[in-house]
């Protein structure tokens, strides 16, 4: 299994931007299609971004289309979610996951591996 730790989570005004990190460890880090999703309380976790093993394929959920962006750097194992405009509805945990294929998957039933999340918080 990929271990998977995120990073960059915190507190931002509306308007605002974040960059989260997602760390892997593993030799076959390469091979996996990954993805973006968060929860907020009381709601379902839902797709935020995903991206293809090379970062040449990647697609949004509709919220986040054309203010999030999702990328790669296979060789840093790490997979990153910039985040601008920022609303309050964006206030979630945000985790980071990675499919045991190498395509680009929006549902979470296809995503073998977590991380632990990270808070995002938007303050209007």
């Amino acid at each position: 299994q990929v271990q998977l730790v995120e990073s960059g989570g915190g507190l931002v005004q509306a308007g605002g931007s974040l960059r989260l990190s997602c760390a892997a460890s593993g030799r076959t880090f390469s091979s996996y299609g990954m993805g973006w999703f968060r929860q907020a309380p009381g709601k379902e976790r839902e797709f935020v971004a995903s991206i293809n093993w090379s970062g040449a394929i990647t697609t949004y959920a509709d919220s986040v289309k054309g203010r999030f962006t999702i990328s790669r750097d296979n060789g840093k194992n790490s997979v990153y979610l910039q985040m601008d405009s920022l609303n309050t509805e964006d206030t979630a945990i945000y985790y980071c996951a990675a499919a045991r294929e190498a395509g680009v998957f929006v549902t979470s039933g296809f995503f073998r591996s977590w991380g632990q999340g990270t808070q995002v918080t938007v303050s209007s």
